[in-house]
């Protein structure tokens, strides 16, 4: 079966999530852990935590998540204090985390602002073996993305570097963006095969975890990050229907991020890739 959702809002707690998604057609769902400019994060609520795990485990078969880093989170800041911001809210995350064990946590590697992508990737790497821990159970992912400005991860060989650098290897894993790798300059619209191919070479398919499936306003290596929703963009249906039939990828969850005004309006993107999908 299909494993698909969306993002969704958590500002009602996480039942309320899995009730969403579960009205919407989907068996998984994204959700940022706090504001996606930053600040503090909601307090849990052990009540919410229990009855959303009952509801997943019975009516809604919800097995896995993703949880989603604010945006403001930059790991290779020149900045101190823009880096240890991104620092404290990961080590913050990652522990809040562990009151649903087992799930996953998304972040943005960050933008180098001028000191190069080799120092960028440095940083990153220090970041991350400053929180990350062998007893913790949330996997981290880090995104693949489109290359705008200084941001490092367009490639797969930048996500590669950082990987190699992180100490605790069996926490670490990637999160593929549709929109972003096309936008990049991987065309998975004409050749997936090729592009999972060269993934599996330089990162390795054990470490994708995780797929954004976005359309894209723009053509290939645009570098612009600008999602749009399914079939409309110039990724198109065909080509993101195929990555979610693709032999390689179809076992993994795959997460809405395209544009709506209503997220009722995730539920006829899901009913459409369902149908359109080989289990």
């Amino acid at each position: 079966m299909l494993t698909i959702g969306c993002h969704l809002s958590c500002s009602k707690g996480y039942l309320n999530m899995a009730q969403v998604a579960h009205s919407l057609g989907a068996n998984t769902f994204q959700f940022f852990t706090r504001n996606p400019r930053g600040g503090k994060a909601k307090d849990i609520n052990p009540a919410d935590i229990a009855a959303f795990k009952e509801y997943c485990d019975g009516e809604a078969q919800i097995k896995t998540f993703l949880a989603h880093a604010p945006y403001t989170l930059n790991f290779c800041a020149a900045k101190p204090s823009v880096r240890k911001f991104a620092i404290d809210t990961l080590t913050d995350d990652m522990m809040r985390m562990e009151n649903t064990p087992g799930q996953m946590y998304n972040i943005h590697p960050g933008s180098h602002v001028g000191q190069g992508p080799e120092t960028g990737i440095d940083l990153i790497a220090d970041a991350i073996n400053q929180v990350l821990t062998k007893d913790q159970s949330t996997m981290l992912l880090l995104e693949t993305m489109a290359g705008k400005g200084s941001e490092v991860g367009r490639t797969f060989q930048e996500i590669q570097a950082i990987i190699k650098r992180v100490e605790v290897q069996e926490k670490i894993g990637v999160c593929l963006d549709t929109c972003h790798v096309w936008e990049g300059g991987y065309d998975i619209k004409n050749d997936l095969d090729g592009v999972v191919e060269e993934f599996d070479k330089i990162i390795g398919l054990n470490r994708l975890h995780a797929i954004h499936l976005n359309d894209s306003k723009n053509d290939i290596s645009a570098h612009k990050d600008r999602h749009e929703a399914i079939g409309l963009g110039h990724i198109g249906f065909e080509a993101l229907s195929a990555v979610t039939n693709h032999p390689a990828l179809k076992h993994l969850p795959f997460y809405l991020e395209t544009p709506h005004d209503k997220v009722s309006e995730y539920a006829d993107e899901i009913k459409m890739l369902r149908d359109a999908h080989c289990d």
